[in-house]
């Protein structure tokens, strides 16, 4: 059975773009120009994965979102926007969004992040529990511990950190990081995501009293997290 991706855009070319990358790597799309018909579609369709622009009529790819998420869904999420300031790219990851791609991006790029999502939001995604210092991340929970404090992070927060739990107080490439918490090594413009990915975990761990400058930035490497 074909994935269900709902694609939310009022302009028709970008709709045509997107759906005709989704559809070359075999999803299936629904189509919705605006905030209203987008919930229509939620409530009488299955959807498997999202992809919203931000800019909407009626409303707004964040605020869709977050009404998304009020619900108790966890449907991969992916906003689209020519705002790409790093304020932005904040308010649509604390809304719940999965990704941030700001435009003009590869549609190429788009099909195989949404498929990297499917992927790891399949019931079969793997069963691990990493351990570092006084980190725990379960991973099929979707919680983590720092000392036995439960973390405040979203599925997103969870991902980065796990990659970074992997390797504690090695140097972990943003190649790595995207290829693993993004399913994309396509550097591009996904520096900016990595880095506002890494400013929303460090103020999740601060929320929890945890020192921020655990995750150390590496100029031109990458991100360390500090466990010794």
């Amino acid at each position: 059975m074909q994935p269900v991706v709902l694609v939310v855009d009022d302009e028709r070319q970008m709709v045509s773009i997107v759906t005709f990358a989704l559809e070359t790597q075999g999803f299936q799309c629904l189509t919705a120009r605006d905030v209203p018909e987008a919930l229509r579609l939620l409530r009488q369709q299955h959807v498997d994965l999202a992809v919203l622009d931000v800019m909407l009529p009626m409303g707004s790819g964040v605020d869709l979102t977050r009404r998304i998420r009020a619900t108790g869904s966890d449907m991969p999420i992916i906003l689209l926007s020519a705002l790409g300031a790093e304020k932005d790219r904040i308010a649509g990851l604390e809304a719940g969004a999965d990704d941030y791609m700001t435009k003009p991006f590869s549609p190429r790029e788009l099909a195989l992040r949404a498929q990297a999502m499917l992927r790891r939001s399949l019931p079969a995604k793997a069963l691990q529990r990493l351990e570092a210092g006084p980190l725990v991340v379960d991973r099929a929970a979707e919680e983590a511990w720092w000392d036995g404090v439960l973390l405040p992070l979203n599925a997103v927060d969870l991902r980065l950190l796990a990659v970074l739990a992997a390797r504690p107080d090695e140097v972990v490439t943003q190649r790595t990081i995207l290829n693993e918490a993004w399913g994309t090594d396509e550097l591009g413009g996904s520096r900016d995501l990595i880095k506002t990915s890494v400013y929303r975990l460090r103020k999740a761990l601060g929320a929890a009293g945890v020192d921020p400058a655990v995750i150390e930035a590496r100029r031109g490497q990458g991100y360390v997290l500090r466990i010794r």
